[in-house]
């Protein structure tokens, strides 16, 4: 088993946040290995179906991590905002980073 990523310190994302992300993404790393898993046992065309279900699953759960991502972001950075225009700085930079990714 792959050794635990050691979470830095800084003002990116709380420790807190870091490690719930972490824990989100090694539950969607896990349910890619069971889809390649599906993928080599499919024998049936009826498996295709299976393996279509657990990439839209997993796919679902990357957005949801995505949107945890800004979600903490937003709460980490508002929350560090010395005034008002610090404060739209950081919407302004999250809002490019939707239009970018999302």
């Amino acid at each position: 088993m792959a050794e635990p990523l050691k979470i830095v310190e800084g003002n990116a994302l709380t420790a807190q946040q870091k490690k719930d992300l972490l824990n989100r993404l090694a539950r969607i790393e896990g349910q890619l290995r069971g889809v390649q898993k599906l993928i080599a046992l499919a024998a049936e065309p009826a498996d295709c179906e299976a393996v279509a279900q657990q990439m839209a699953a997993a796919r679902k759960a990357l957005d949801r991590s995505f949107v945890q991502l800004l979600t903490a972001t937003v709460v980490t950075h508002s929350d560090g905002a010395e005034d008002l225009d610090a404060a739209r700085a950081v919407a302004a930079r999250l809002a490019a980073l939707l239009d970018k990714f999302a």
